[in-house]
């Protein structure tokens, strides 16, 4: 789109470079560096801050170019803010953390003595929040500052990665996928996903009845909460405080450890069913309620706080307005804007397909090949229902040893020896304190020094029972990290290989001059299709109702690219469940 109105820049280079490093000067100024393809820096472009959105404007005109900044969240929100979106970048912080924790890299030593460039996700707002599953360990947050954003110190560590990731392809690509995942997470936020505010309250009014006076609980709440009390003889017990509530459960005869959901479901008494009820509608007023919808809903839009590799398998992780949470139930809020329509794709059986391929099991992707993976399995004779392949696949990608999946586990090591021996080797490798990587070379994290010196105490002369217990229950956990980490970090890759394609295919798209623009989504989107959702295997693109056809098969061929690109020759397939409409009701 054109630049917007600023002071000129600098005039075009006549050679365009392949790479421009931002840095920030005295007094709020930026220098602009040039860099060829092999790194080497040109002469200096000094920027005052007015001149900065127009002079990025003109090196994306004139062709192929990618920035390398310190940090996306730093740099990159003032440029969509005045209305310029660029094609690519690196960064240095993201970058940083990968190839200083990679295997795949000969002397990561240069890049670990810079420890400013170790900081953790940059967070505007709150605190990392990764979804809550046993293997999604956050990384340690940063404030957004912490890492430099100074020419020299920006030079010297981009030395530092190229020297570290040489002429690894597979790093190389990962690094470009990371960047690229970067610039989608502010772009995202930047846009806002299109939301319903009346159709958001209307839900929760039809689950917790009419919006309560501040610090009230909702009448709903309130008659299911007197229900349990009720079943519990105990018309004083609190259910909002868990250690409180666990004395009264006890007090009722219901031994319980915790209030967790699974072990509740485990006892037979009539305040069981009331009580779970009381926690859905607790956890949807606290998660996504009205105080939320104040806080995160503006203009017709929700703005989550994407971070991307917020964990250490590369999964995205989110640091305010629970993105990665939000409910089935709040679905039907998402509204497209007048004359626009929501396109959402899911992919089926992401991480098992994504073993297939990883391990190069033959049997286990010719099970998927054009169906459904599960009945796939089925049709081979491994197991004898849909339900116990799913039991059983995931079972062995999350380690599970007893109950269903563990009594199916012989069957699926007969049927898919190649994927299962990968699993295998990679639970055996953790359980010895090694390290495993993914498809592109993002490498699991070391053993932590606790778990070390449990392992070190079991060995020693006068361990007790209860040590060598504790140590082998230590190594199982860790097995279980690594067996997973394999496919879920690949499978992270897979889905940013997917992102990063798809922006690319939309961008590519014509300006859709006809529509109502969508104001609230910003100057840079209001009249493109553009992505505003995403969660480890879905998307939702924000399209004009003319070109959602077109955005739908731009979604599945970016899938299909992406398989390719990670997978070369591999015969597997990533097929998506594809949706146009105005509402989103997906998942």
């Amino acid at each position: 789109m054109p630049a917007p109105a600023v002071p000129a820049a600098p005039p075009t280079p006549p050679v365009a470079p392949a790479w421009w490093l931002l840095g920030e000067s005295g007094a709020g100024g930026i220098t602009a560096v040039p860099l060829d393809s092999v790194g080497a820096a040109g002469d200096a472009v000094q920027l005052d801050p007015a001149a900065f959105p127009a002079f990025v404007a003109a090196r994306e005109a004139a062709g192929t170019v990618r920035w390398v900044w310190s940090d996306t969240p730093h740099w990159y929100p003032r440029l969509l803010d005045a209305g310029v979106c660029v094609s690519r970048c690196h960064d240095l912080r993201l970058s940083h953390a990968i190839l200083a924790g990679s295997e795949r890299v000969a002397d990561p030593a240069p890049l670990r003595a810079a420890p400013e460039w170790d900081a953790g996700p940059a967070l505007p707002t709150a605190p990392v929040q990764p979804e809550a599953t046993l293997f999604d360990f956050a990384i340690p947050a940063a404030h957004p500052d912490s890492v430099p954003h100074d020419t020299a110190a920006g030079l010297a560590e981009f030395a530092r990665q190229r020297a570290a990731s040489g002429e690894r392809g597979d790093l190389r690509l990962l690094l470009a996928a990371e960047s690229a995942g970067a610039l989608i997470a502010i772009e995202m936020a930047t846009a806002g996903l299109p939301w319903d505010t009346a159709e958001h309250d209307r839900l929760l009014q039809a689950e917790l009845g009419p919006r309560p006076a501040p610090g009230a609980k909702p009448a709903r709440m309130v008659a299911v909460g007197e229900e349990v009390r009720a079943a519990l003889g105990d018309p004083s017990a609190s259910l909002d405080s868990p250690p409180k509530l666990v004395r009264a459960l006890r007090r009722a005869g219901i031994d319980v450890a915790s209030t967790s959901q699974w072990e509740l479901m485990e006892h037979e008494h009539p305040a069981i069913a009331p009580l779970l009820h009381y926690k859905k509608l607790a956890r949807l007023l606290t998660a996504n309620g009205w105080t939320w919808l104040d806080e995160w809903v503006h203009d017709g839009r929700y703005r989550p706080v994407y971070v991307p590799g917020g964990v250490v398998t590369g999964r995205w992780a989110s640091s305010g307005g629970g993105a990665l949470q939000l409910p089935r139930q709040l679905r039907p809020a998402l509204r497209a804007d007048p004359g626009w329509r929501l396109v959402s794709a899911d992919v089926a059986q992401l991480e098992p397909r994504v073993l297939a391929a990883y391990a190069g099991d033959r049997a286990l992707a010719a099970a998927a090949r054009g169906t459904d993976l599960y009945s796939g399995i089925v049709a081979t004779g491994a197991v004898a229902t849909r339900e116990e392949a799913k039991y059983a696949v995931l079972g062995a990608m999350y380690g599970a040893t007893t109950g269903e999946a563990g009594r199916l586990a012989p069957r699926l090591r007969r049927a898919y020896p190649t994927a299962m021996g990968v699993l295998d080797r990679a639970a055996t490798t953790g359980e010895t304190g090694g390290r495993v990587a993914t498809r592109l070379g993002r490498t699991s994290p070391s053993p932590a020094r606790e778990w070390l010196d449990e392992q070190a105490a079991a060995s020693l002369p006068g361990a007790t029972p209860a040590d060598e217990a504790r140590a082998r229950r230590a190594a199982r956990e860790l097995g279980r990290f690594t067996r997973n980490f394999i496919v879920q970090g690949t499978a992270a890759e897979w889905a940013l290989a997917w992102l990063g394609g798809l922006r690319g295919r939309l961008a590519a798209l014509p300006v859709a001059s006809d529509v109502a623009p969508a104001r609230a989504s910003g100057a840079v989107f209001e009249r493109r299709a553009h992505l505003v959702f995403f969660l480890h295997d879905e998307v939702i693109v924000h399209a004009p109702a003319e070109q959602a056809d077109a955005v739908a098969a731009a979604i599945t061929a970016a899938a299909a690219d992406a398989g390719e690109l990670l997978f070369p020759g591999a015969p597997i397939d990533f097929p998506l469940d594809l949706k146009i409409a105005e509402r989103s009701d997906a998942k």
